[in-house]
C-alpha cells in the first residue's frame, strides 16, 4: 500500500500534513509561503496540491519517519537540489 497523504490548511501559508502507511503515521507542519508558491507552482496548482506533490518526491527518497516535523517548502530544495526542477515537471503535467 503506498502512503496516503492528507493535507490541512491553516490558513494561507500553514498547513499540516499526515502521512499514513500500513504500518504507521507522522505529523508534519509545512510553511508555504505566496513566493516560494509562485516560483514552484506558479498558477498551475493550488497550494495543497503543491504540497502533496512535494510528499510524494520525499516519500520516493526517504520514509515518513525521516521528514523533518516542522519545516518550509522551500528547505526541501536544500537536502534535494533536484527538488525545484522536479516540481515544476510534476506540475505543468
Amino acid at each position: 500500500m503506498a502512503a496516503r497523504i492528507e493535507i490541512e490548511k491553516f490558513d494561507a501559508s500553514h498547513f499540516r500534513v499526515r502521512v499514513i502507511d500500513e504500518k504507521s503515521e507522522t505529523f508534519h507542519q509545512v510553511t508555504l509561503s505566496a513566493k516560494d508558491r509562485a516560483r514552484l507552482a506558479g498558477e498551475a496548482a493550488e497550494p495543497e496540491e503543491l504540497i502533496r506533490r512535494s510528499f510524494e518526491f520525499l516519500l520516493e527518497r526517504e520514509p515518513k519517519e525521516s521528514i523533518l516535523a516542522r519545516f518550509e517548502l522551500s528547505a526541501i530544495g536544500r537536502y534535494f537540489p533536484e527538488y525545484e526542477r522536479e516540481m515544476k515537471q510534476r506540475l505543468s503535467k
